[in-house]
């Protein structure tokens, strides 16, 4: 059987922000994808920030064991010895390429060829459209030159990520604040701007669509839509909260291999891809990964391949070492460091939305966290200290610290060392952050 090309469209900061998934936004494109597809309802991260994330797509392990506990630009790397998707797809006999945004970094270095890409496409920017331009390019280029290789293709957008102002945006009337969120101007400004560049990122999986179907290559293609955490808001990006861990996965697969316009609610983690990649490709798995193949899901709406999966915050542009894990029905919450209850990255503490909860937000976090998903899904209520739940948590604690130290987390030893994003001086100064007492 002729092997398939994959393509991976992934967005920056987008959650599960998709009209498919529920939300009030015109996402056609996307909605269309889902059709003739297959979307994960139940899909998250291991971690709710960009580099870590995005790794952990990229070598099916958690944060600590790839190694970047942070972002690649202020000094995190992998360790030098991962593999990787477009690692794995070349053993494959895939030609891998690299199109548009990428923040992963291994052995200290981000140049792309290290992580396994054999070429890379640079644009003008990151920005859909020009990426997309790229990409439609090389497309065309494939279908003249009759090129019968299989190709794995990563194909980033720096669209869904703050800022967002410069996008046209939806009456500010008709946008819906999450529940999570106070309904004020600030926040309600940020979403009504934030629905204008999630329509750009669905106009370019338009263009990718219509530019698959025009060369031919619909016809073997898996073309995934992904992302990697929550949406860029208080509360979610950032945070252990379903809101930040949260993520789109839309697969379509050619002559509806799986069939088409299905849903999967079964738990899955990012972690997760890589290996169902390799499976559908018949290439073997790397023995020391944590994530599962969710194949057998593919192929069977009862079948269950996880009850939960681990999750972590180390580093984002400051300091906030969290673990944690989530079953189908509990979250449980570890914080290693006094600090605010709900941490904002640099770039949401800075937005309009992240001005209206700040005072909010700037009060001391707790030891231990736990939700009860099923009732309270929007986890505002703290059972950790609830006598009626102790059983519960000494469980999920236990097993959140059986796997830190089975895997040797560095966080077990002290505080891991990072730096911060040079704008927290600036908002320090001006009283603006939590202080630890």
């Amino acid at each position: 059987m002729e092997k398939p090309n994959i393509i991976m469209i992934i967005s920056h900061d987008t959650g599960r922000y998709l009209n498919s998934y529920g939300k009030n936004i015109d996402t056609p494109s996307l909605n269309q994808l889902a059709k003739e597809g297959i979307q994960f309802n139940n899909y998250f991260c291991s971690q709710p920030q960009c580099s870590p994330s995005r790794c952990s797509i990229l070598t099916g392990k958690y944060g600590h064991n790839h190694g970047m506990l942070g972002l690649a630009h202020l000094g995190h790397t992998m360790n030098k010895d991962v593999k990787t998707i477009p690692s794995e797809m070349k053993h494959a006999g895939y030609d891998t390429w690299l199109f548009g945004f990428h923040h992963e970094s291994i052995n200290g270095s981000s140049d792309p060829e290290k992580l396994g890409y054999n070429h890379i496409r640079k644009s003008i920017n990151h920005t859909a459209s020009k990426v997309t331009n790229s990409f439609i390019d090389f497309l065309t280029e494939q279908k003249a030159n009759n090129n019968d290789m299989p190709f794995y293709a990563s194909v980033g957008f720096e669209e869904t990520h703050l800022p967002v102002d410069h996008f046209e945006p939806d009456p500010i009337d008709t946008v819906e604040v999450p529940p999570y969120l106070p309904n004020t101007h600030g926040v309600k400004h940020d979403i009504a701007h934030f629905h204008g560049s999630v329509k750009e990122l669905d106009l370019a999986v338009d263009r990718i669509m219509r530019a698959l179907k025009n060369t031919g290559f619909d016809e073997n293609t898996i073309l995934i839509y992904t992302t990697d955490h929550g949406i860029p808001f208080p509360r979610a990006k950032g945070t252990l909260f379903d809101s930040g861990l949260e993520t789109a996965l839309i697969m379509r697969f050619p002559k509806n291999m799986y069939g088409k316009s299905i849903i999967k609610n079964q738990l899955l983690c990012n972690i997760d891809l890589m290996p169902t990649l390799l499976d559908l490709v018949g290439e073997d798995k790397p023995k020391d990964i944590d994530g599962r193949s969710f194949l057998p899901v593919l192929e069977n709406d009862n079948q269950q391949i996880r009850d939960s999966f681990f999750c972590e915050l180390t580093w984002h542009d400051k300091y906030h070492p969290m673990r944690g894990i989530r079953t189908n029905q509990y979250k449980y919450i570890r914080n290693f460091q006094d600090g605010p209850q709900v941490y904002l990255p640099l770039d949401i503490h800075q937005s309009k939305a992240g001005h209206d909860v700040r005072a909010t937000y700037n009060k001391p976090n707790t030891e231990e966290e736990l939700y009860d998903l099923e009732n309270d899904p929007l986890e505002q209520k703290n059972l950790a200290n609830d006598a009626d739940f102790t059983y519960i948590t000494l469980s999920l604690r236990q097993k959140v610290f059986k796997w830190m130290k089975e895997t040797d987390d560095p966080l077990l030893f002290g505080p891991v060392p990072g730096a911060e994003a040079e704008g927290w001086k600036e908002e320090i100064a001006k009283g603006n952050v939590y202080i630890s007492e």
